[in-house]
């Protein structure tokens, strides 16, 4: 099995409009790429925290809550 020709991605891209329509594709490409850009934000931000901040972060979390 191979990697995918141009006829193969204009079938696939034709019964994918074919599927979702033509109105649902941006939204579910929106979609995508915000959930996409979160995951990358959520590594950087457990590769650049540490301990202490994600224990204050807890406690503001904590003390919010119980007002």
């Amino acid at each position: 099995m191979g990697m995918l020709g141009g006829t193969e991605l204009l079938i696939i891209a034709f019964v994918i409009i074919l599927l979702f329509g033509g109105k649902k594709l941006p939204e579910l490409a929106r979609g995508l790429g915000k959930g996409i850009k979160n995951f990358k934000k959520s590594l950087e931000d457990d590769d650049s925290s540490d301990v202490t901040n994600s224990i204050d972060k807890n406690m503001k979390k904590d003390d919010e809550e119980s007002k």
